[in-house]
């Protein structure tokens, strides 16, 4: 990570699939299927709002949200190179 503020790569769609009644995620080495977890912190990542700021943002929405939770999936996602960091 070389930023706080994390955003999808360049190619990388986040978009809901009908058929599967899912979020999926899809990026040129393929399709994913994110947790609704994952998905949640994906549709923040905007590049602008820190890992804190995401954190705050789901912890008003669902109870029960820890930050360290949101840096995992994150870097998770970053390993499969979903996100970036600005």
């Amino acid at each position: 990570m070389t930023g706080n503020r994390p955003r999808l790569r360049r190619g990388v769609r986040l978009t809901y699939d009908e058929t599967r009644s899912t979020h999926v995620i899809l990026y040129p080495e393929g399709v994913l299927v994110p947790n609704a977890t994952a998905a949640a912190v994906l549709r923040l990542c905007d590049g602008e709002s820190t890992v804190d700021e995401i954190g705050a943002e789901l912890s008003r929405r669902y109870s029960g949200v820890r930050p360290a939770d949101v840096r995992d999936v994150l870097a998770r996602l970053a390993d499969r190179r979903v996100v970036e960091w600005t």
